[in-house]
């Protein structure tokens, strides 16, 4: 009997989570008295995030209740949305946009905001911007709320966070030699600690894409498809692994996932060649056998059917945006 693959997570939401790939991560330290505002920008398929290290302050999401974060706080903003951080909830109306406020760029992705009128500031904030583009993330991201806190009291998780918020803040200020690397790979573990904290904590985690991969017998099947588009998977094959039926196999999955089957596969794998074109130059013929098609012509139709463009446009313009095509079932 073989062992078990290390380097093959058991856990297929972990394995999920693995996929959260980030890229274009940047911090700012702010330093704040009086009162004062800051509105940050709305940024398509960026995750905002904000820990609050001294003072308090409140965010402010358009349709969302405000929160007041205070020191150990940590508040993702997941899709992007514009937002406000204030000093109190009277500011909110007097934001001013980050980007007319002076910086003080430490590197080219950290700066120093310093609006102190007095000798101490009254608050300080560490906050960032991250996108994620692997299919994996993207799925994950359509399921979370407009803004996720994760209170200072949620032990054990926020000791971890707090932890890596130390680490981010001596690297920012120490500008030792790969100093950005060592940050933009904290980011990342930041990030996903809330998230897991969130998934963790909340009973609708529980149900749809993120429960089925927490299921025993769909996890399992999910993360073969994720893990191998390249394969040629059928509902039988996949049941197999799952020790079920065929009949049940199929509608346990659809009911988890929101999606047949085969409707999922295809799906995955053009998310991947989307992701593969946009961050690789990779030959469409290795793309094309990278995610179970035969051919390159039979890959290329299968793409502009499922993403309303073409490969090569993808690969040509790399700002082009993941839209797929809705079905019209």
């Amino acid at each position: 009997m073989r062992g078990a693959d290390p380097w093959k997570s058991p856990d297929p939401l972990g394995e999920a989570l693995h996929f959260l790939r980030m890229t274009g991560s940047f911090y700012v330290r702010s330093e704040m008295s009086g009162s004062w505002g800051l509105a940050l920008p709305a940024m398509d398929d960026a995750v905002w995030f904000h820990t609050v290290v001294d003072g308090s302050c409140v965010l402010s999401v358009p349709g969302e209740s405000t929160r007041e974060l205070v020191p150990g706080d940590f508040a993702l903003v997941p899709h992007g949305r514009g937002h406000v951080l204030v000093a109190d909830i009277e500011s909110v109306g007097d934001a001013t946009s980050v980007y007319e406020v002076p910086h003080d760029y430490v590197s080219d992705r950290y700066a120093v905001i310093d609006q102190c009128d007095a000798s101490e500031p009254d608050t300080v904030l560490v906050c960032g911007a991250v996108r994620m583009d692997h299919p994996a993330a993207q799925q994950l991201l359509r399921l979370l709320p407009a803004v996720i806190v994760i209170d200072a009291d949620s032990e054990p998780r926020r000791a971890r966070m707090q932890n890596i918020l130390a680490m981010v803040a001596d690297e920012a200020r120490s500008l030792e030699p790969g100093g950005e690397a060592v940050i933009t790979r904290l980011s990342d573990v930041l990030v996903i600690q809330a998230l897991r904290s969130w998934i963790a904590d909340t009973p609708s985690a529980q149900s749809g894409w993120l429960g089925a991969l927490q299921d025993e017998r769909i996890g399992g099947a999910l993360a073969r498809i994720h893990r191998n588009p390249h394969e040629r998977w059928t509902v039988a094959a996949l049941a197999s692994s799952a020790h079920m039926s065929r009949s049940a196999f199929s509608a346990r999955f659809t009911a988890l996932v929101g999606d047949s089957v085969m409707n999922y596969l295809a799906t995955w794998r053009m998310q991947v060649a989307y992701d593969t074109l946009r961050s690789e130059d990779v030959v469409l013929a290795e793309l094309a056998r990278r995610t179970g098609y035969s051919s390159e012509a039979a890959f290329g139709k299968a793409f502009k059917r499922a993403m309303g463009v073409s490969p090569g446009r993808v690969r040509r313009r790399r700002d082009v945006p993941l839209v797929p095509v809705q079905s019209s079932k």
